[in-house]
């Protein structure tokens, strides 16, 4: 079992201990009402964790909208983390990423079609999505990042927990990377083991279902990361449409991030990069890049030899494709890795059926909620049998 990127400071427990007691006080009030939840008539479905850091929210999140975006209107709501706006914001194509943030600007531009806003209330997102004119026909909302965001009570709620940084090994913050305790998952209706590697094997999965001690109703779910062929930053300036995965052993890569948890990222590159070079310059998740760390990315590509790429991931294209000061060259030479979500254990038909069937019993919309629009969506390779019906629990 793996552990790896977990790093308790244990001489900062005492401090988590005093933390751990403020989050339990707020989860008991919302528990007896003295702090309260909305229900919504609109299906609303919440995807995220309880700890500091990645865990794939952002691919899942796409999972959900490759697999609902067929059959429903969708609208997803986040927060907008470090956004330059205040309040509700719905994009558009024209909307600048610094209005919404990273994440949102990416999946608005990767699913033109699908509402994207961004609110730090979900509640009054959650209202204006359903009630302003240009949204009213929204069918399913996918909360982004909102697991304790808990005036929101969804009807599906899905937690994310990272192979790597298990929440049943980690400690709360400040010593270690928990936003709440483990009693947390209690929750969930859904949980996802995020991040898994190929290669597990029947008697890790056994192992990995007893350790999270989920409830009966609770369904567990397992997934990888699957990355897809390399696609130009810059659009037009690149040398090449596209390169495959296994084109990039014959360059050498400036692995250039601003993700939680890069270390993973450059684990999982090692096998394509072959004997090549692989340098990295890594910056804090959703960093903000100034002109010394412009200056700083040229220099460095450019001390390296060629045939030389740099290799990002799609958040950070988002904050990439507005800077200023970037090289030619850079520019040219510079690629984003996209990565899709991919279930384990054949249980992708198991776990779309129960996404598709909650919306479809909930749903305003009276085609939908009678299943006749039933037809497979292209991106989300699921079975095209009508789901059977699956009722979820109150959280």
């Amino acid at each position: 079992m793996e552990g790896d990127f977990i790093k308790i400071h244990k001489w900062l427990l005492p401090l988590s201990w005093l933390y751990g007691l403020g989050v339990r006080l707020r989860n008991e009030c919302f528990e007896i009402g003295i702090l309260r939840s909305r229900s919504f008539k609109t299906p609303v479905i919440s995807v995220g964790n309880i700890t500091v850091g990645g865990s794939g929210k952002t691919p899942h999140v796409e999972y959900l909208v490759n697999l609902l975006k067929d059959v429903a209107q969708v609208a997803v709501l986040s927060r907008g983390y470090k956004r330059k706006s205040r309040g509700y914001v719905l994009a558009n194509s024209d909307t600048q990423m610094k209005m919404i943030g990273d994440e949102p600007f990416q999946m608005k531009h990767k699913f033109p079609n699908v509402y994207v806003a961004v609110d730090r209330d979900r509640c009054h997102g959650i209202d204006n999505l359903t009630q302003n004119e240009e949204t009213k026909d929204t069918d399913v909302i996918l909360l982004d990042d909102a697991f304790q965001h808990r005036y929101v009570k969804p009807g599906v709620n899905i937690l994310l927990v990272d192979y790597h940084r298990l929440i049943i090994y980690d400690e709360l913050l400040p010593a270690g990377r928990l936003r709440e305790p483990l009693s947390g998952k209690n929750r969930a209706d859904i949980v996802i083991v995020t991040k898994c590697p190929k290669e597990l094997n029947p008697i890790d999965y056994r192992v990995l279902n007893k350790a999270m001690n989920l409830y009966p109703f609770q369904d567990l779910f397992f997934t990888t990361l699957e990355y897809c062929d390399l696609v130009p930053v810059f659009d037009g300036e690149a040398q090449q449409e596209s390169i495959p995965l296994e084109g990039i052993k014959q360059n050498n890569v400036l692995l250039l991030t601003g993700i939680a948890l890069p270390k993973q990222l450059e684990v999982d590159l090692k096998p394509y990069t072959g004997e090549k070079e692989m340098v990295t310059l890594t910056f804090p998740d959703h960093h903000s890049f100034k002109s010394k760390d412009i200056e700083r990315i040229n220099a460095t590509f450019a001390t390296m030899e060629e045939p030389k790429i740099i290799v990002t991931t799609e958040k950070d294209r988002a904050r990439l494709l507005d800077l200023e000061g970037l090289d030619n060259d850079v520019r040219k030479n510079i690629y984003a890795l996209p990565i899709r979500v991919k279930f384990m254990l054949n249980n992708e038909e198991t776990f779309n059926e129960k996404i598709i069937s909650y919306v479809r019993k909930n749903s305003r919309n009276s085609i939908l909620a009678k299943g006749k629009n039933d037809h497979k969506s292209k991106d989300s390779h699921r079975s095209g049998n009508r789901p059977r019906t699956i009722s979820f629990r109150n959280n």
